[in-house]
């Protein structure tokens, strides 16, 4: 099967990295997602040990939805499904949803292309069942398309809740950072088994948090279920297995400690909290602290997402802590830190070593890094 995992724009070479280490075939990276080759067992793996992906899509295919002579404008989308072997995935009893996105094509509608798709996915599967009746009582399947400039391509989903949603983060503070693109950044900023991780605005403790668990290699999806353990299409020890296989990777016996500090005394409880249901409360030492207060270790590695005006403070309340956070940061610590603030490498007073686009939710970020 083609394979496609969703990222954020950036992360695409972790993400590639990680596919490499799972010995996934054919990799191919584009923007926001990356493709490889596998079966049954490559999609579970990808579901409990993919740090960065935010969802595991199957590949159905890819056809031309541009308008055609004498045709209606919804026809290509409806002869491209029916084309699709549907029925090699959904069962005659089972449920399925349709849920998509379009840009630059003249099917700018996507309740109308859900419709067509619908439409078509039932067609398809009446031929291959020989049955008018589809009581869709079976276990649920989504169908995401895509249509972009008048291509489009049809996925099965089988992870269901997104990725990021690791089960340990109940609850959070405002504005919190994306599991998996804190997890991107920690890539980017080389923590391993043995760094002292730091975060000076640790918020609900995301960047301490997936530290640890990466650093003793606990895979991010290891207790949380997916869609498609209830499809009959998929054998069940597939999942057993790759849950296994996880779990033998898992290393306790590291140096890794972070240390966190937040100014609200309520972001020092929600991060301990998550630690502890996130079983790395041995790992993680949080203080109340001001950043002014600030005094950093020299084998500490800084990440941090720090507040900015569109998020939680006004922009001049932002600035001036950046202000101040290059008077309390040494130069010979290293230290990324995600902003979309375009000023912040004259305001942190220093030249990023390295600078990488990102985006955080629909905002344009930049991560700067220094060593």
């Amino acid at each position: 099967m083609r394979i496609t995992c969703p990222c954020h724009f950036g992360l695409e070479s972790v993400l590639k990295f990680e596919l490499v280490r799972l010995s996934a075939a054919d990799i191919s990276a584009a923007d926001g997602r990356v493709s490889f080759e596998g079966g049954w067992d490559m999609v579970a793996a990808a579901n409990i040990e993919l740090t960065a992906a935010e969802r595991v899509l199957i590949e159905l295919g890819t056809f031309s939805v541009a308008a055609q002579k004498g045709r209606t404008a919804f026809d290509p989308l409806f002869d491209g499904v029916m084309q699709l072997p549907l029925e090699d995935f959904i069962g005659r009893d089972d449920a399925f949803v349709v849920k998509g996105s379009s840009l630059n094509s003249a099917l700018h509608s996507v309740p109308a292309c859900q419709a067509i798709v619908k439409k078509a996915a039932v067609k398809r599967l009446q031929r291959a069942y020989h049955s008018e009746a589809l009581p869709e009582s079976g276990a649920v399947h989504t169908l995401q398309f895509q249509i972009r400039n008048d291509i489009c391509t049809l996925y099965l989903d089988t992870t269901g809740i997104p990725l990021y949603k690791r089960g340990w983060r109940q609850n959070a503070n405002a504005a919190p950072i994306r599991e998996t693109l804190a997890a991107g950044i920690l890539d980017l900023s080389h923590v391993r088994a043995d760094t002292q991780l730091c975060d000076p605005f640790c918020g609900s403790g995301t960047f301490l948090i997936e530290g640890a668990r990466r650093a003793m290699r606990i895979a991010p999806g290891l207790h949380r279920k997916y869609q498609c353990e209830n499809w009959e299409q998929i054998p069940k020890e597939v999942f057993r297995k790759a849950r296994e296989n996880a779990r033998e990777k898992i290393n306790r016996e590291v140096q890794f400690h972070a240390f966190g500090f937040d100014c609200d005394p309520e972001a020092v409880k929600l991060t301990l909290e998550n630690a502890r249901k996130a079983g790395v409360a041995d790992r993680i030492t949080v203080e109340q602290r001001d950043i002014a207060e600030f005094a950093a270790k020299p084998d500490w590695n800084i990440v941090c997402n720090p507040p900015y005006g569109e998020r939680m403070l006004d922009i001049e309340q932002a600035r001036g802590l950046y202000r101040t956070m290059s008077r309390v940061i040494p130069n010979d610590i290293p230290c990324s830190i995600i902003t979309p603030d375009t000023q912040f490498e004259k305001l942190f007073n220093r030249k990023a070593r390295k600078r990488r686009k990102l985006y955080n939710g629909m905002m344009q970020c930049q991560l700067y890094q220094y060593w």
